[in-house]
């Protein structure tokens, strides 16, 4: 197997269990079970550095190869290194089209998420009236009926 494959089968790898948190991160907002966010963006920064890290690994490994960096270099690396190299690397962009659209889908609703809550704090602060008046004094709400007792 040559090295350009290997480099490949890892970045799908690891690009498919990116996939696999971005999941659970919909799931787990669509659920409201927001405690697990934390882990699981924890888990896709990892993911993430470690992508960043085959994918100069392989650019390394196509240089290395007498091809260019990035797209170009990639795509000619990948037909040059066989029909498997090739069907690794057609596989891999499809990866990272669903990670961007995944991506943008989550982003989606952590804004939905984030505005709602903006709303509601901002609806609970504009009608909040001190129970109690900066004398320490109980205070009666205004347009509450009639006072039942006055003191």
């Amino acid at each position: 197997m040559n090295t350009l494959l290997s480099h490949l089968q890892a970045e799908c790898t690891c690009a498919e269990e990116l996939l696999e948190a971005m999941d659970r991160e919909q799931e787990a907002m669509t659920e409201g079970r927001f405690a697990e966010l934390e882990s699981i963006s924890a888990r896709k920064a990892e993911l993430l550095d470690r992508m960043a890290e085959l994918d100069l690994q392989r650019e390394a490994t196509q240089m290395a190869l007498g091809f260019g960096p990035g797209r170009a270099g990639a795509d000619a690396a990948a037909a040059a290194s066989g029909d498997a190299s090739l069907a690794a690397w057609a596989g891999l962009l499809v990866l990272a089209e669903r990670a961007r659209a995944r991506n943008r889908r989550n982003g989606s609703m952590v804004n939905s998420h984030l505005d709602f809550t903006r709303k509601a704090l901002h609806f609970l602060h504009a009608g909040r009236q001190p129970f109690y008046g900066p004398d320490g004094t109980a205070r009666a709400a205004s347009g509450a009926g009639t006072r039942l007792a006055l003191g």
